[in-house]
């Protein structure tokens, strides 16, 4: 006998999550992206211990505001962590070897304390940026409950 019609549905599986972090498949353009943004971090580095150096109090918010740009950027280009931290790498790289100084004994920074606040606010820009949460993606509904 014939059952009218009617068939009987396999039950639906749920939609595959993509994989992410460590998981996720190998990616060259993303990596290129961390490349990229470890050199403009390094670039944001160098720029930064000049314009501190020479105009510390505003010199010294104007290269952290770039460096937190910067940072805050690749973690929402990239939308992983590491997409903050990639930038905080190169810029503190570029700062360390500007630290070591040139063998006549004179290094880039103006002072102790334009350096210690300059390295200090820089660390933890990258911390912040890295450890924000993610933004929420807008809704594809009207905003309006119910409907």
């Amino acid at each position: 006998m014939s059952d009218g019609g009617s068939k009987q549905r396999a039950p639906r599986s749920p939609a595959p999550v993509p994989a992410t972090g460590l998981a996720a498949p190998f990616n060259p353009a993303r990596i290129g992206g961390y490349a990229g943004l470890a050199v403009l971090g390094a670039l944001v580095g160098i720029a930064g211990t000049l314009v501190q150096a020479a105009w510390f109090p505003g010199g010294l918010l104007l290269a952290l505001l770039a460096a937190a740009g910067l940072f805050h950027g690749g973690r929402l280009v990239l939308g992983t962590q590491l997409g903050a931290l990639a930038p905080a790498g190169g810029w503190l790289i570029s700062i360390v070897v500007l630290l070591g100084g040139r063998p006549e004994g004179d290094y880039v920074f103006g002072d102790e304390l334009g350096l210690t606040l300059f390295l200090l606010g820089g660390m933890a820009v990258a911390v912040i940026c890295a450890t924000m949460s993610r933004v929420p993606l807008p809704g594809t509904g009207s905003g309006r409950s119910g409907k």
